[in-house]
């Protein structure tokens, strides 16, 4: 396994407030040294959300850092970045985001067997309040019979 593809940047708090409904992997399209600060790990999706503008799916928020040796090269860490996606996906997509209370956001962040940035969306809808106790309570009675187990 090459050192590509170690890099595997996760939104850990997606799946506490989110419960997911679909979920796709796209492709992003960034400059050349984007891409070698993802390699570096300099990457941040936690605050980052995807939507659609004139037909595309932009990822807005999401943090590439500067590349140390970019000099004029770089770019704006925190700009708009294209998803690529087929049409199909695309479309559907956009006709689920009429319903109320969806929304899509960034799960992962990884390099492919190619050597391509991939994204790895979801489309998904808040969870409540009573939702999330829900989910804490599940994590720590699991977290106790591992204990009890081990």
């Amino acid at each position: 396994m090459s050192s590509e593809n170690t890099i595997n940047i996760k939104n850990k708090r997606a799946s506490f407030e989110y419960a997911f409904i679909d979920k796709y992997i796209a492709g992003i399209q960034l400059t050349g040294t984007e891409i070698k600060s993802i390699r570096e790990g300099k990457a941040n999706i936690n605050d980052a959300f995807c939507v659609f503008q004139k037909d595309e799916l932009l990822i807005r928020n999401m943090h590439i850092a500067h590349y140390f040796n970019g000099t004029y090269n770089n770019v704006e860490e925190k700009r708009d970045r294209k998803l690529l996606l087929n049409r199909q996906e695309l479309n559907k997509l956009q006709n689920k985001l009429k319903d109320q209370g969806l929304t899509i956001i960034p799960l992962r962040l990884f390099i492919s067997d190619k050597g391509y940035a991939k994204l790895e969306i979801a489309l998904a809808k808040g969870k409540k309040l009573f939702d999330k106790r829900e989910d804490i309570k599940k994590r720590d009675t699991d977290r106790e019979m591992k204990r009890k187990l081990a």
